[in-house]
């Protein structure tokens, strides 16, 4: 072996441990999500399959959800590190968990707005929140919009709340059956159900909570207090990696929802478009997102939300919104300045 070779071979095999020592070091993180693989799922499969955890040095792990209640349990009991939930349903699990020792927390505003609304099919006669008293509502018992109702209820004087309960496959159906009179639920994922069953979109009446008197927070992503306490700057890279992609998710969902059929190959791609974009456009994109800055929360409005969770929920302790949220960790202004120019 000549000398050119052996220096040639040598730094050869330097390199390729430094590269195994950078790969040994990429910190792994387990992510649940609130629900199914479906368009909104984009936000995260985006920064995974454009490399941007690998390139933060962090090794992702997404797996789908079966709701935000079950994601926020699986990060408290270290089955997750970090998963994406609805603040509401984390609030409700520290006013009646107090001494838990592993309790989820909000690093991160992803819905600004809650996505609950209540739905009703137009020949039914219902065209605001005041024609719901005395009909019958349906929802699963743990619907979002169902446990947050009373605050709904409240806001808009409604009197009366008679309610009938399903698994969610039935929800949508049960309301084009005439079993029901309205439901409450997401409002993309609601309506495009609806859609499914043949009713026309022009035939549903959508009154979303966001704009009937209810500026409730929706979904956070949470990260549990042990790897914020042992690894806070790879949260932060998890947080800086997720804005990158979520920025380019809604400069372009048409493209991004290919990360979310690489996933899951049966979904209806034009319907998991429609279902990604009208998130953005209601509740991440939002003008109370545009207001306070995407990820972040208003305090007033945390501690607000956090009273009004406390009565609707009727938890065992009050919640103290000091307590479930933490924005020490999100990343500089210029990388969560990821919403496009307002439409006009």
């Amino acid at each position: 072996m000549n000398k050119r070779h052996f220096i040639k071979t040598a730094a050869t095999l330097v390199a390729a441990a430094a590269f195994g020592s950078s790969a040994h070091a990429q910190t792994p993180i387990k992510f649940q999500l609130d629900w199914r693989f479906e368009g909104p799922a984009a936000l995260f499969l985006q920064p995974a399959a454009k490399g941007y955890f690998k390139a933060a040095g962090l090794d992702v792990t997404i797996d789908s959800g079966n709701g935000s209640g079950g994601t926020v349990t699986r990060v408290a009991s270290g089955s997750y590190d970090m998963g994406f939930a609805d603040l509401a349903a984390l609030m409700e699990f520290h006013a009646n968990n107090p001494d838990a020792p592993n309790k989820p927390v909000a690093v991160m505003m992803v819905y600004n707005n809650t996505p609950a609304a209540v739905l009703a099919l137009r020949k039914s006669g219902i065209t605001k929140p005041a024609d719901l008293n005395g009909k019958k509502l349906g929802a699963p018992v743990f619907d979002a919009g169902r446990k947050a109702y009373p605050i709904f209820q409240k806001a808009n004087n409604i009197t009366t709340a008679n309610w009938t309960s399903m698994d969610p496959p039935l929800r949508e159906t049960m309301l084009v059956r005439g079993d029901i009179d309205a439901i409450t639920g997401f409002s993309f994922t609601s309506l495009l159900n609806l859609e499914a069953r043949g009713v026309k979109p022009e035939d549903v009446v959508i009154m979303p909570y966001g704009d009937h008197g209810v500026k409730l927070y929706g979904n956070v992503i949470i990260a549990s207090p042990k790897m914020i306490k042992e690894n806070p700057a790879a949260v932060k890279a998890f947080l800086t990696a997720f804005a990158k992609g979520a920025k380019e998710v809604i400069a372009n969902p048409a493209a991004s929802i290919e990360t979310v059929k690489a996933r899951d190959g049966i979904i209806n791609v034009p319907l998991e478009t429609r279902r990604l974009a009208m998130a953005i456009d209601s509740v991440i994109a939002s003008p109370d997102a545009r207001k306070e800055g995407f990820g972040q929360v208003n305090p007033g409005r945390l501690s607000l939300m956090a009273s009004q969770v406390s009565d609707a929920y009727g938890t065992k302790t009050r919640i103290d919104p000091a307590a479930v949220w933490n924005g020490s960790m999100l990343p500089a202004a210029a990388d969560l300045n990821i919403l496009p120019p307002a439409k006009k």
